[in-house]
């Protein structure tokens, strides 16, 4: 895994997204009530804290969880809710360790079928059926994993040509894109919300 992605819109941390499934993963789980772009910068500012390079699954579920909290919450913080994306993290690499040796890459590495790494992804902490899809989309559309099915599998988010989530950003343009389909995704939310409440 050693693409370009564009997701944090920061190229050094776009960079270790590219090159790193347990970044990839980590930036996915961050994504919920923060910008993207915030949610995606996230791995680069945790690997950075810690000294290194990377991140590494085995590393980050043995640190103290107080200590692994406040390490989230120096400023800037790594989300708006620091310490209880602290816990998602640590329980999602816990997982990695105890499942898949630490190694994320493993969760969907020579998976054949695109139903079973929909199942996989969403055994993983943290992760809900529509992030678990979206993620499927992004190592389906731009990061060449593409198990029989994968598309089908994704839902909407693996169509192609559409502009419905992190999956489908590969630059400003899209991010731009992504933005207005979920600002109308919203908008029609509401509005469906405020037609239900006049019905009552």
């Amino acid at each position: 895994m050693d693409v370009t992605l564009h997701l944090a819109q920061d190229p050094e941390a776009d960079e270790l997204l590219g090159r790193s499934p347990l970044a990839a993963l980590v930036g996915m789980l961050l994504d919920q009530q923060v910008p993207m772009e915030w949610a995606f910068k996230g791995p680069r500012t945790i690997a950075d804290r810690l000294g290194a390079d990377d991140l590494d699954a085995h590393e980050i579920a043995a640190q103290d969880p107080e200590a692994f909290s406040a390490l989230l919450s120096e400023k800037p913080a790594v989300h708006r809710y620091p310490g209880s994306m602290a816990k998602r993290i640590q329980q999602l690499c816990q997982y990695l360790v105890e499942h898949y040796d630490g190694n994320a890459e493993l969760v969907w590495k020579g998976v054949s079928d695109g139903r079973e790494l929909l199942r996989r992804l969403e055994e993983l902490p943290g992760f809900g059926k529509q992030k678990a899809q979206i993620f499927l989309a992004l190592l389906g559309k731009q990061l060449g994993v593409q198990p029989k099915g994968w598309r089908t599998a994704a839902g909407a988010y693996g169509e192609a040509r559409s502009f419905r989530s992190v999956a489908d950003i590969t630059g400003p343009e899209s991010l731009t894109k992504v933005r207005a389909h979920k600002q109308e995704m919203k908008a029609a939310a509401k509005a469906a919300k405020t037609a239900k409440a006049a019905e009552k």
